[in-house]
This record gives structure tokens, C-alpha cells and sequence, in this order.
């Protein structure tokens, strides 16, 4: 388990980590869960493996602290997520959120977008712009996979 210190108070975000190549992948779970457990099939999953990947537990979930003296708002947990980034030396990360783990995930692109390479939104509000079924930003889509794809199902 790894962690970093992300506020003034010394509050610590943990996460699992799993070797591999660059650009990350990390993940970001919704509210209520926590990413190892939530995520660790899908990131050990043959079509998705090889990534250096962080499956992140915000302030508040999981293994992190919850730190009473925490805002606990969508840019305080982005805030919070960048500082556990840059103390793993992740930058151009490919991000995969789940529920309010996206919403983090989107601020966390708009406030800190070398960090952020690619965001894969699971059940999650996109981009305040997005369309029906495209986004008006350039190397934007949204996409559909069937239920089950990523979990062998047919």
C-alpha cells in the first residue's frame, strides 16, 4: 500500500499500485467504495493489464484518512487526488472513474490537466459541454461497451 500526504494537516490518500509501462492508469472509485476492492479486476483484466496502475482510495474511503478538517467538495477531492499524483511522479495519466469518483475525475482534468491524459467515465457525469453521444471538445467521445465485455461475459 502506498500513500502521500495531501493536505496541511498531513492527511494521507493510499492506494494499490501495479508495475507496469507508462502512461498510468488510475482509477477512482464512487461514493461509498474503494478502488482496490472495487477495481481490481478490471485492472488485472488481460485486455487492460501491463499499465503501471493506481487504484486510488479518496480522503474519506477506503484506507485514506478522514480527516474531519476535510471540505470533502468535488475540488478539494480533485486537489487532493493531484497532490497523491505528483508524489507518485504521475503525469498524462489515463484516469478510469466510477459514479462521483468522475466528477472528481473531470474537476480533476479542468484544474490539473497535465495530469490527465485520457478520462474514462463510468456512470458518471461527463464534461458539462457533452452532447448527445459526443462531446464538443476536440478528441472527445463517449462510447459504449456491453455489459459484461470487460468481465469475460459475451
Amino acid at each position: 500500500m502506498h500513500s502521500a500526504a495531501v493536505t496541511t494537516e498531513g492527511d494521507r490518500i493510499r492506494w494499490a499500485e501495479l508495475p507496469g509501462g507508462d502512461p498510468a492508469r488510475v482509477y477512482v472509485h464512487g461514493l461509498g467504495a474503494t478502488s482496490p476492492l472495487y477495481f481490481a479486476e478490471t485492472a488485472v483484466h488481460p485486455l487492460l493489464a501491463g499499465r503501471r496502475s493506481l487504484l486510488i482510495d479518496l480522503l474519506g474511503h477506503g484506507h485514506s484518512d478522514r480527516p474531519t478538517s476535510f471540505a470533502y467538495t468535488l475540488e478539494d477531492h480533485a486537489d487532493a487526488l493531484a497532490a497523491a499524483l505528483r508524489a507518485a511522479k504521475v503525469t498524462g495519466a489515463e484516469v478510469v472513474a466510477h459514479s462521483m469518483g468522475g466528477a472528481v475525475a473531470v474537476v480533476l482534468a479542468a484544474r490539473h490537466p497535465e495530469l490527465v491524459s485520457r478520462l474514462v467515465l463510468v456512470d458518471a457525469p461527463g464534461p458539462a459541454d457533452a452532447g448527445a453521444g459526443r462531446s464538443r471538445q476536440p478528441g472527445h467521445r463517449r462510447v459504449g461497451v456491453p455489459r459484461g465485455r470487460l468481465a469475460g461475459g459475451a
